[in-house]
């Protein structure tokens, strides 16, 4: 990322810096005035596999439950959206949110193809991974075994293909637009299975359910997949292959305890 890039982008495609800039984990933002007056924002993220055709999804969402792109070079990681609040999902009550991200759904969740990649593609090798685990390894034995045959069946499933999916939906990347409208931002997008979007909203704010994780988790759960109209039990499958998966990340602690806890959580 580069705040030089930034300066070259506002010089080329007419733009006014409007404000500071602001540094994220992988990216970097700026807002702008468009030549013709139009608030928005240029933001220049980091080139990663999980995020190159954000500007593809957004093109194809064309600001229906998601924020509208404006331009893109997608070369230098660049894209000129339209600029949204400083008010995100984070600041309702999580069953509340659990509702609106729900709702979003339905906008977000729809037929696609190449060039986006297939999630059957994307899961093999962490599946692959996790089968070679050894027994005395942090996850336990049980969760490994359940995520590998859940993961095998959803691999050579023709359903786990074929619907654009967001795959990082949660309080953060949910914000209101001008007309107080929610909608998603920051898509990591695959060609995918819509039960695989539940599991975020699970494993982050976690913190909120200290002393009640089990119950809280099982509360937004059921929230997500009653009012998306989801099948329960492909949900929560979908939820113990990624909690599972996840918790190979090399994070600390409080990470690997979340993944296993949201995983049997959603299951006792």
């Amino acid at each position: 990322m580069s705040v030089s890039t930034l300066a070259d982008l506002c010089e080329e495609w007419d733009l006014q810096p409007d404000g500071a800039v602001m540094h994220g984990s992988t990216a970097v933002v700026l807002p702008v005035l468009t030549r013709t007056g139009k608030a928005a924002v240029l933001k220049v993220g980091q080139r990663h596999p999980e995020s190159e055709l954000e500007h593809l999804a957004l093109t194809r969402w064309d600001g229906d439950g998601a924020v509208r792109l404006l331009r893109a070079d997608p070369h230098r990681g660049a894209l000129l959206l339209e600029r949204l609040s400083a008010v995100s999902l984070s600041d309702a009550w999580d069953l509340e949110a659990c509702t609106v991200v729900a709702g979003l759904y339905p906008h977000l969740h729809r037929g696609v193809g190449a060039p986006f990649a297939r999630l059957s593609e994307y899961l093999a090798p962490s599946i692959d991974r996790l089968a070679t685990l050894p027994r005395n390894a942090s996850v336990p034995r049980r969760l490994v075994e359940q995520a590998v045959a859940l993961g095998r069946d959803f691999i050579t499933d023709e359903q786990t293909d074929g619907i654009l999916v967001h795959t990082d939906l949660h309080y953060d990347n949910v914000l209101a637009d001008n007309a107080g409208e929610w909608v998603a931002i920051d898509p990591k997008p695959l060609s995918g299975d819509p039960h695989y979007e539940v599991a975020p909203m699970l494993w982050n704010r976690v913190a909120e359910l200290e002393g009640d994780l089990r119950n809280g988790v099982r509360r937004r759960f059921h929230t997500l997949v009653d009012a998306a109209g989801f099948d329960e039990d492909r949900a929560r499958d979908w939820v113990v292959v990624r909690m599972v998966v996840n918790a190979l990340e090399d994070r600390d602690a409080d990470w690997l305890t979340t993944c296993i806890a949201v995983a049997k959580a959603i299951q006792e």
